[in-house]
């Protein structure tokens, strides 16, 4: 599709008062006692929360000077970038805006109104410049582009942040595709990952270009961040801790500032100044409180997941490596420093996506709030838990009924 430059004449809302971040309730003071919470922990949590939510690490370099997604970006009305899953930030909005949203007095349709958005710093996870004539000068994105969602408390796609939660609507190939500098070839390849998918292999940025990685692109599952304390080795890979994988995406998916290398893959990369690992340890203790949502009453059959639970410990034996607490085996190794890993071909997953990573196997995946973000597996092969139970069934030959099935699913979907 064409962009064609659109007309900046409409303003809306430039003379109400700018709400600016007020970051979400934090533990009293009897909390922060009975947690043993200090200070210095809370204000290193306090400082992740605003690096996670607004923080580029001066990856404009990415998505302003080499992509000209600012360029695009001004001209792609509310309705069409909330169809392709960006989201809106209600606390970010005047309350007169918010009122006239709910109303429907705002015309979704003028790309004016994006802009404005992105002046008011309401679209979670991406950062525009608007200079003083309401041009979109820059873009850049944040953690919670990808790992953040929102309650629909206003409408869909407009409501109150969700941190951690995997952004299942968000198609980012479609987004990078509205680059007017892509070519053809390249913007086909973008559009075929679909929302809520993302391939962090495919390509890397050195701080100049985009260079390829491996080809074709598989693009996996983007997942939900939430729930990550004591798990260990996050990813579907295991490549590395939290951290890691931070500086991999914050320098060379996201297009930060910084210095990454990693021997086993051959990759370095080396910016200065480096914007993104002196902030990695105040985004780690953020990530850490981010919890699991409890499954809501009423969105799964006690009885039958009472029954699931013993399967699940019994005729099923899936807590051989979904172990309690965490329903993962990857911290099960001697050496606390190594992750316990399995062949692709044990757990009949395709070996695609891991012969490219540093350790050519998956980890057993950590089961929490799995009602939040299907599809399922790295590749979102399952597309709900049905699909999954039915995958383990045959491959291990469990012989479930279909009785037992049903009961395996409404246990999941109780964890």
């Amino acid at each position: 599709m064409k962009i064609t430059p659109a007309s900046m004449t409409f303003t809306l809302f430039m003379t109400c008062v700018i709400f600016g971040f007020s970051p979400a309730g934090w533990a009293d003071k009897a909390d922060r006692e009975k947690t043993n919470v200090s200070d210095s922990t809370e204000q290193k949590q306090r400082e992740g929360q605003e690096i996670f939510r607004f923080d580029t690490f001066g990856n404009e370099q990415l998505w302003t000077d080499v992509l000209r997604l600012h360029e695009a970006i001004a001209t792609v009305d509310p309705a069409t970038a909330l169809a392709v899953g960006l989201k809106v930030d209600v606390d970010a909005l005047p309350k007169e805006l918010a009122a006239a949203l709910q109303a429907g007095q705002v015309d979704l349709k003028k790309p004016e109104v994006t802009v404005e958005l992105l002046r008011l710093n309401a679209v979670v996870g991406v950062k525009g410049n608007v200079d003083e004539l309401g041009r979109l000068a820059t873009i850049g994105v944040t953690c919670a582009l990808c790992h953040s969602s929102v309650d629909d408390s206003l409408a869909p796609g407009i409501g109150k942040r969700l941190d951690g939660w995997a952004n299942i609507d968000l198609n980012v190939g479609a987004i990078i595709a509205l680059s007017p500098v892509l070519d053809d070839a390249t913007k086909a390849e973008f559009n075929t990952w679909g929302p809520g998918k993302y391939d962090p292999v495919r390509h890397y940025f050195n701080g100049a270009n985009i260079i390829p990685l491996n080809s074709p692109s598989q693009p996996v599952v983007i997942p939900s961040i939430y729930g990550l304390k004591g798990v260990g080795f996050e990813t579907y890979t295991a490549d590395g801790p939290i951290s890691y994988w931070n500086s991999y995406v914050g320098i060379g998916q996201m297009g930060g500032k910084g210095t990454f290398t990693d021997p086993r893959t051959g990759l370095t990369i080396e910016q200065t100044p480096d914007l993104v690992t002196p902030k990695l340890p105040a985004l780690y203790e953020y990530q850490l409180i981010l919890k699991t949502p409890k499954a809501e009453a009423g969105s799964f059959d006690r009885a039958a997941a009472q029954r699931g639970k013993h399967l699940f410990r019994n005729k099923a034996s899936c807590d051989t490596c979904h172990q309690p607490p965490h329903f993962t085996d990857v911290v099960r190794s001697p050496n606390q420093q190594e992750p316990f890993l399995h062949d692709p071909a044990e757990v009949g997953a395709d070996p695609t996506y891991a012969n490219k990573s540093a350790t050519k196997k998956y980890r057993t995946t950590p089961l929490r709030g799995l009602q939040k973000h299907p599809p399922y597996f790295h590749d979102g092969s399952a597309a709900d838990l049905l699909a999954v139970v039915n995958h383990y069934d045959k491959h291990f030959g469990l012989s479930l009924t279909e009785e037992e099935k049903a009961d395996l699913v409404e246990y999941l979907k109780s964890i």
